[in-house]
């Protein structure tokens, strides 16, 4: 018999609003928290403020029929997922304001046997500081941190592991790594995710399950870094790095992932800091591959301009904002960083088109010589077109249309 009748998910953001719409279409009642009146008031209308395919039918049937319900504030509940940012400081450390913030807030309304599970990625150590957060505010419950399995209440991690794009469908077959405070805590967030899981609950301490995340992301933030650092040497030599990659990858060992124009995303751009502020003395190479993937920006910025000023061109296109194809998330996104970088360098009009939004993000609104437009402009009036993210739109388009362009190609689709 299911024992969480009612969750609370705190976060509606890529991964909080998927999870809020699964569950409750799995017939639990759900309150989704979020601080954004806006986000609150969009999904209570039962629409959705992101992109993610087939979201708003389920939040639209979700809210329909009464499972799904927007608050800015937590409610009492069975259980409680916190799915909020970790952003990064100035300073490549965590940031923990968010997580806090919402452990706190969650205290008040707090009662006996209810369930904690932390999914936002996280440095080793965060989900047992929620523990010590609650305690703070709740002296009157026992936390597994200390009571173990015979706690008042359980608290573990169990991070997302999804893609953009296919959130809804990852989110139910995917295999979730489960981390408890304790034995206990591990097997009650495991009794809940089957609710909504098909994928396998592997479980594990909290502590492990924090560091298999941050590994997965540094795993390929490494080897991204590499086709990266592969690419910016065959740019300087005159080769093909698409074709090298494609030729090399027949031998049966070898796997070299597809360059790109930088790593971007809540996840591979951030993580990796996470391992390097635990151990900064041990972590020399994923150290080092974080300064490659920051720095292919700059490197595709010098290529445009260069092009530019040698071909005489007044007009840049720069196509894609988002930090992959086809959907509107450009958190840490290198498009938008070789945006607007071009912007402030190059001396004629700089053009961006980004099917998935209807307004330039705040990073950008207010940067002079750039203008959103549709593609059709873009392609009418620019000399060089700079392929930055390889959506739908830029597949599909005739070839004929580029042939009296300058194409710079980041993504390897006109190559």
């Amino acid at each position: 018999m299911n024992e969480f009748k009612k969750i609370c998910v705190l976060g509606l953001g890529y991964v909080g609003l998927p999870t809020a719409a699964i569950f409750a279409s799995r017939g639990v009642q759900v309150i989704g928290v979020d601080i954004n009146e806006t986000t609150v008031e969009t999904i209570n209308q039962g629409k959705i403020h992101i992109i993610e395919p087939g979201l708003y039918l389920m939040v639209n049937e979700a809210v329909s029929m009464g499972k799904l319900i927007a608050d800015p504030q937590p409610q009492p509940s069975d259980a409680y997922i916190i799915a909020v940012p970790t952003p990064l400081t100035i300073a490549n450390q965590p940031d923990l304001t968010f997580i806090e913030a919402a452990t706190r807030s969650i205290a008040p309304v707090l009662k006996k046997g209810a369930l904690v599970i932390l999914e936002s990625t996280s440095p080793i150590g965060t989900t047992e500081k929620i523990c010590q957060w609650l305690s703070q505010e709740r002296d009157d419950l026992s936390f597994p941190n200390v009571a173990g399995d015979e706690a008042d209440i359980q608290v573990s991690h169990s991070p997302e592991r999804v893609l953009p794009g296919n959130v809804l469908i990852e989110l139910v077959n995917n295999d979730r790594v489960v981390g408890g405070i304790s034995p206990k805590c591990a097997r009650r967030t495991k009794q809940l995710y089957k609710i909504a899981v098909k994928g396998k609950c592997l479980l594990t301490t909290a502590a492990t399950a924090e560091f298999i995340k941050l590994s997965e992301n540094a795993y390929r933030d490494v080897n991204i870094a590499f086709a990266n650092e592969l690419s910016i040497v065959a740019d300087k030599i005159g080769i093909n790095i698409w074709q090298a990659v494609k030729l090399a990858n027949h031998h049966p060992r070898v796997n070299i992932l597809q360059p790109g124009p930088g790593v971007g995303g809540h996840c591979i751009a951030v993580d990796p800091w996470f391992i390097v502020d635990s151990a900064p003395d041990n972590t020399p190479l994923i150290k080092s591959a974080r300064k490659v993937n920051d720095g292919k920006p700059n490197h595709i910025v010098e290529k445009i301009l260069a092009t530019a000023y040698k071909k005489g061109a007044t007009t840049v296109a720069c196509l894609g904002l988002a930090y992959k194809a086809n959907i509107d998330d450009m958190r840490e996104s290198p498009a938008v960083t070789i945006t607007a970088t071009l912007t402030e360098r190059f001396d004629g009009e700089v053009l961006v088109v980004e099917p998935n939004i209807k307004t330039l993000p705040d990073t950008l609104a207010d940067t002079k010589g750039l203008t959103l437009c549709d593609l059709d402009l873009a392609l009418e009036k620019a000399q060089i077109i700079a392929l930055l993210v390889d959506h739908q739109e830029f597949q599909i388009l005739d070839p004929i249309l580029l042939n009296d362009k300058v194409i710079i190609d980041t993504r390897g689709i006109w190559s």
